[in-house]
């Protein structure tokens, strides 16, 4: 008889620990009984179950055999060696059907003869004499069988407790970083960044607490793999949203991000609420929201935008800070010429071309940038000719319009004076005799 106190204080333990359920630690601790009665009493291929009760600390063993007929298992031929736990081999095509053993099998006819109603699949249970001395062989096997199934069952644990909180952001402590990947310790288990999902301007250090975008969560022949990022657009998202209680109600709405990790970024909001300023909601007082966020990113700047379903505008506060003289927009190929000033050229394409690459990542468009010189010097190539004569009748009509605006006659004024007199002279005045 197993000593019920003992046994309770231990599976607590196990549950409070490792935050298993209590169904799957008593499953484990079953299973493993039922796999020492099989090595040590049972026979080879029979199907043996355990149950405990937890009042009066008695242990029960049966046999359990499943109804099946000839068109479910295939009968063993005479002479032929029995096999139960080896693969057969089937030709092409054919379903591989499993070995009859009477120890875990019972024919359909045999079945009704203990059950009126039996139907194929069902199962035929039979009690086992009690056991409680078990050999080091036994208990070496009951020990692997509750050690694996404990692993799962804490595995399944992880895998539900982070598959909610996968798309979301996770805090954990940075544990040491081997061949440029860095492993997080997030308390029940490991994390992963890869070296792609870094930052790049930014060193992590050992201990280190860290925030990172949890994006994948994969179970494969080395176990659970959680990886992490922090240069997914998302994070920066989730980053908004921690910071800004707008965003994360939904008020404002982040409609879409470009962005270059550890350097700069663009992100395109708009307001759900017309009483709200979707800029200064993620802007915050004094900047504060956006500067948290920049700490947090290695010193990331952070252009935030306001979104608009015009793309000619759309695309023209999306190259802030230069500003745009004209936008030509071709929505068939979603390509869009830029014209800005001379001055504002290098203003707009951006250190190593940034500001107009991460402008075309926002907009979803291909942007050219021309500045007006780019225009001018095109319409000579192409034989404008700007005729001298044109230049010289428009100054001559300008000083007249001074000179008639003065009150001021021709014979007061001779026709070679300079216009910077011209312009000195005041409306009031009378032309001295050293004007003339």
């Amino acid at each position: 008889m197993l000593d019920i106190k003992a046994l309770k204080i231990a599976l607590e333990q196990l549950e409070n620990e490792k935050k298993i359920s209590h169904e799957k630690v008593v499953d484990a601790v079953e299973k493993s009984l039922a796999a020492a009665y099989q090595k040590e009493y049972g026979k080879r291929g029979q199907i043996v179950r355990c149950q405990i009760n937890f009042d009066t600390g008695e242990t029960s063993f049966e046999q359990v055999k499943v109804i099946v007929d000839e068109t479910t298992v295939r009968m063993p031929v005479e002479g032929e060696e029995e096999i139960f736990e080896k693969a057969e081999e089937v030709k092409e095509g054919e379903i591989a059907l499993p070995r009859f053993n009477e120890e875990r099998h019972m024919l359909l006819g045999d079945a009704k003869m203990f059950k009126k109603n039996a139907e194929l699949g069902e199962e035929i249970i039979f009690p086992l004499d009690n056991q409680d001395d078990f050999g080091r062989i036994a208990a070496q096997t009951a020990k692997q069988v509750i050690v694996q199934k404990l692993r799962e069952a804490e595995r399944e644990s992880i895998v539900g407790e982070f598959a909610s909180r996968e798309g979301t952001i996770v805090q954990g402590t940075v544990q040491r970083i081997e061949r440029g990947s860095v492993f997080v310790d997030l308390g029940r288990t490991t994390a992963i960044i890869p070296f792609e999902e870094q930052i790049p301007s930014e060193r992590l250090r050992a201990g280190e607490r860290i925030r990172a975008y949890l994006f994948s969560i994969e179970e494969g022949m080395r176990g659970l793999s959680i990886r992490l990022s922090r240069t997914h657009p998302k994070f920066l998202i989730e980053l908004f949203k921690n910071e800004s209680s707008e965003i994360a109600q939904g008020i404002v709405e982040i409609v879409s991000v470009a962005r270059e990790p550890g350097s700069r970024s663009k992100i395109a909001v708009k307001s759900n609420d017309e009483r709200i300023d979707p800029i200064g909601a993620c802007v915050g007082q004094r900047g504060v929201r956006v500067t948290a966020i920049t700490n947090e990113l290695a010193g990331e700047k952070i252009d935030v935008i306001e979104w608009s379903d015009d793309i000619r505008k759309f695309i023209a506060t999306a190259l802030s800070p230069a500003k745009a003289l004209s936008i030509e927009a071709n929505e068939i190929e979603k390509k869009a010429v830029v014209t800005v000033s001379p001055e504002e050229q290098s203003l707009a394409i951006g250190k190593g071309g940034q500001n107009v690459r991460l402008a075309a990542k926002l907009t979803g468009w291909k942007i050219d940038i021309v500045s007006g010189g780019e225009i001018l010097a095109e319409a000579s190539e192409e034989g404008a000719v700007i005729d001298s004569m044109m230049i010289n009748e428009t100054i001559d009509e300008e000083v007249e319009e001074i000179i008639e605006a003065l009150n001021v006659t021709e014979e007061t004024v001779p026709k070679n004076i300079e216009l910077e007199n011209v312009s000195e002279v005041s409306s009031d005045e009378t032309v001295t005799e050293e004007t003339k």
